[in-house]
């Protein structure tokens, strides 16, 4: 028998084989995406970080041109050529990693609290990413994915490059998202014209709902204030600075019921001051303000500021810039200290419940490096 007698053969095979386990190696490709990018990524400013993430769009780019031009549609099909087996796993496993990046990325940004609707889009889009496998060759799927990949990288490395960070940054993050998707757009056009044609309408409406998605969510402070992120913070008793140059906080020490408690107790005597320390990181040469705002719970007005401070920021320290603010003055309930951007995005909170007393508490010292 000829070798031409046998390669559809054993293709037919390998198809076969793809489409019983098309699920397991869908969740494998996902998986393998997400275990290689927390392992090798650290620092959102570093070159070969920042590399990766660049190789990963490319050749998720490559894949999407690819598949259309090998396939003429975009259709969903349960025969797979040979093309969409290989672009299917490797486009999967470039988004896994992508998404997988972004949720360390702004998940270490921002607080929970503020930023959950954002994060929430990028835990939906990591899930449909191996949960809706069988999308993957509809185009607006494809370029969905990859226009989110875009948008939320541009959103970070813009202020990286440019060392600043606010609103018109962020503006100039999405143009610049939106010129490479057109570059891509373009080059798709010519190598699949049919595709292109085909879902051009689905198309738009998914890339400009996702940008304006986006844009709203930004400018109502609901997206991590990326690139700073909150390294380290605490509600002490004192700090001072030592001749190492390093802080040398009193605080009181850990309880193992405090693991299971919203927020920790602060005991105090009356008139003590009070301090809030954070080490907030910010890439090399990205010097800004963050502010910390004081606030008491008053149960006829909800949370009440009673003072914001300003506090300037250095860029470049792996273990974030580390500064602090004192209050005089506390009385006891229910406080919170807010650690902000100018602009109001939300990088983290202390959240403690303040007890007076006649004696001063046990203290334990502790050095920041």
């Amino acid at each position: 028998m000829s070798s031409e007698q046998l390669a559809p053969t054993y293709f037919e095979r390998v198809r076969s084989g793809y489409v019983k386990l098309k699920r397991p190696i869908s969740s494998l490709s996902l998986f393998g995406g997400f275990v290689f990018d927390a392992v090798t990524l650290k620092r959102i400013d570093m070159f070969w970080e920042n590399l990766w993430v660049v190789a990963h769009l490319v050749i998720a780019g490559a894949c999407i041109v690819v598949a259309n031009r090998a396939s003429g549609a975009s259709v969903e099909t349960d025969e797979p050529s040979q093309v969409s087996i290989w672009t299917a796993s490797i486009l999967q496993f470039c988004f896994g990693g992508l998404l997988s990046t972004f949720l360390v990325f702004y998940f270490r940004s921002g607080s929970l609290w503020a930023s959950w609707p954002f994060l929430l889009i990028l835990v939906a889009a990591f899930l449909a990413n191996e949960s809706l496998n069988r999308h993957y060759s509809r185009l607006d799927f494809q370029v969905s994915f990859f226009f989110l990949s875009l948008l939320s990288f541009a959103i970070f490395i813009v202020p990286v490059v440019l060392h600043r960070m606010g609103p018109l940054v962020f503006l100039l993050s999405g143009g610049l998202s939106l010129v490479m998707f057109w570059l891509f757009l373009a080059v798709l056009r010519i190598a699949a014209p049919e595709s292109v044609a085909r879902g051009r309408s689905l198309l738009f409406v998914s890339v400009g709902g996702i940008f304006l998605a986006v844009n709203i969510l930004y400018f109502f402070n609901l997206i991590p204030p990326i690139p700073l992120s909150l390294r380290d913070a605490g509600v002490e008793h004192s700090i001072s600075r030592n001749a190492d140059g390093n802080y040398l906080v009193e605080s009181e020490p850990s309880r193992w019921l405090g693991y299971f408690r919203l927020a920790d107790e602060f005991h105090c005597v009356s008139g003590e001051p009070v301090y809030a320390y954070t080490a907030v990181f910010s890439p090399t040469s990205l010097h800004t303000d963050i502010v910390h705002e004081w606030q008491i719970y008053d149960v006829r007005r909800g949370w009440t500021t009673t003072s914001r401070i300003d506090l300037p920021l250095s860029g470049g320290r792996g273990g974030g810039y580390r500064t602090y603010s004192m209050t005089k003055g506390i009385r006891a309930g229910a406080w919170r200290v807010n650690v902000e951007t100018p602009g109001g995005a939300l990088l983290g909170r202390l959240r403690f419940n303040v007890i007076v007393q006649s004696g001063e508490p046990a203290l334990q010292n502790e050095i920041k490096n």
